[in-house]
């Protein structure tokens, strides 16, 4: 039995460039395994390069082809865990939507690093390896998609990056990490929250849809803010909408009706909060407040963000062809409304 690894690109395939003194894509998979000479005494593993992009070169289609890719991979008998590379600029975002798609309940880690193999400091071979150490443990089987950095251990769903450069840049600000690796053991304390059960049952092996739609916009509100930006999306085949709201999921006021307006359209729109932890909900009912989204027809996200709300979008909108099915099933997986 093997792990799978498939290098995607990131910080941890990057070298500083003498000439212009910023970092860039120089290392190819096999330069990175030959940095780790002890990667082979945690597993056996195989390699595949899938893209040397950084992390926000990253699109949503680019994550929907590696989820292919993913599927391809843990359907091999052989193969009992996989680890995939990534950009940490976007990596919380490609892991949630791995965890929204991809059925096999083998571990799949994602891994970056938030230093090059430049710096004296390089993570990439120490967070390397405690991927593979979590992706070959038994009991990471069924967890869903999770993201390891910095020795911790992250569900797809809660992950977030807090800080530009820290070696411990990623946390889980509500609910804490799932577990640690320490001194080389994993050590898992709680479990994640139920995956989606739902599976289009014309899509391939090993997902649970035969497409994303991709049409899904995400405005963030701010002070002041009136409905020029939305108003522009109405009509130029925009199918969804994320919004970043604030606190409990609220909105200046002026933004109220056109909203309402690009619900009637026939957009799908979400309302997410800015805040880092906690839920949005329908329990201010002033003019703004999530009660009145509401009733305008948004689907509260609940603790989801935004930019997992425009994936979950993607997801649900290339499921259902009606956008009110495509909704309940927001609902559904918010477990908001």
């Amino acid at each position: 039995m093997s792990i799978g690894i498939l290098f995607t690109g990131g910080t941890i395939a990057m070298r500083v460039d003498p000439v212009s003194g910023a970092a860039a894509p120089s290392m190819s998979a096999a330069d990175i395994v030959a940095e780790i000479p002890t990667l082979g005494q945690v597993a056996d593993f195989e390699i595949e390069e899938f893209s040397r992009l950084p992390g926000p070169h990253v699109t949503p289609e680019q994550m929907w082809r590696l989820a292919c890719r993913a599927a391809a991979w843990l359907d091999r008998p052989d193969i009992e865990g996989l680890v995939i590379t990534h950009g940490t600029d976007t990596i919380e975002e490609t892991a949630f939507l791995l965890d929204l798609v991809l059925t096999s309940d083998k571990p799949v880690v994602l891994v970056g690093a938030m230093r090059t193999v430049s710096d004296p400091s390089w993570d990439g071979p120490a967070n390397l390896i405690a991927a593979v150490r979590v992706a070959a443990t038994e009991g990471a089987r069924g967890l869903g998609v999770l993201v390891v950095m910095d020795d911790h251990v992250f569900p797809a769903r809660e992950v977030r990056k807090l800080h530009t450069e820290s070696s411990g840049s990623f946390s889980t600000p509500e609910f804490g990490p799932l577990g640690v690796v320490d001194s080389g053991r994993v050590v898992l304390r709680r479990r994640t929250v139920a995956r989606p059960q739902w599976q289009d049952p014309g899509a391939d092996p090993g997902l649970r849809v035969q497409r994303l739609d991709t049409r899904v916009a995400l405005i963030q509100a701010y002070t002041g803010m009136d409905d020029f930006l939305i108003r522009a999306l109405i009509g130029h085949d925009t199918r969804g909408l994320a919004i970043v709201a604030f606190g409990r999921g609220n909105v200046p006021p002026a933004i109220v009706p056109v909203i309402a307006d690009a619900v009637s359209s026939g957009m799908l729109v979400t309302v997410s909060s800015r805040s880092m932890a906690g839920r949005v909900e329908a329990r201010y009912g002033y003019d703004g407040g999530g009660l009145q989204l509401k009733h305008a027809g948004a689907v509260l996200a609940g603790d989801l963000s935004a930019s997992q709300a425009r994936l979950l979008q993607m997801v649900a909108l290339g499921l259902y062809a009606d956008v009110a099915s495509a909704a309940e099933l927001i609902r559904h997986f918010a477990d908001c409304d």
